[in-house]
């Protein structure tokens, strides 16, 4: 359950850093809503994971989610850069989120 939980948090945070880029482009009630209500319940989602995980491993691994969803999303809806390196260091992001997760309880 609590993995379910942070992967939740993560795909939050993923949403709350979509909801700041739209909240850029459109200043509205909807999206600052939006914004908060992701983050707030990523933080929630977290902090049920963490009654659980240790905190070092679920904070490594939200913020990889987080950060690896955030460019992801950057690349399909905001024509962000593709470069092959770029693509490269996601790559280690997602690698190394896999790899804390084969080796923790």
């Amino acid at each position: 359950m609590a993995w379910i939980a942070l992967i939740v948090a993560g795909l939050l945070e993923m949403t709350g850093v979509a909801m700041m880029a739209r909240l850029h482009e459109k200043k509205n009630l909807s999206s600052a809503l939006l914004l908060g209500a992701s983050f707030t319940g990523s933080f929630f989602f977290l902090s049920l994971a963490m009654e659980t995980l240790p905190m070092g491993l679920a904070y490594a691994i939200w913020t990889g989610i987080g950060a690896a969803g955030g460019a992801v999303l950057g690349m399909v809806f905001y024509k962000e850069s593709t470069a092959p390196l770029r693509l490269f260091f996601l790559g280690l992001i997602i690698a190394s989120v896999i790899g804390l997760k084969l080796v923790s309880p």
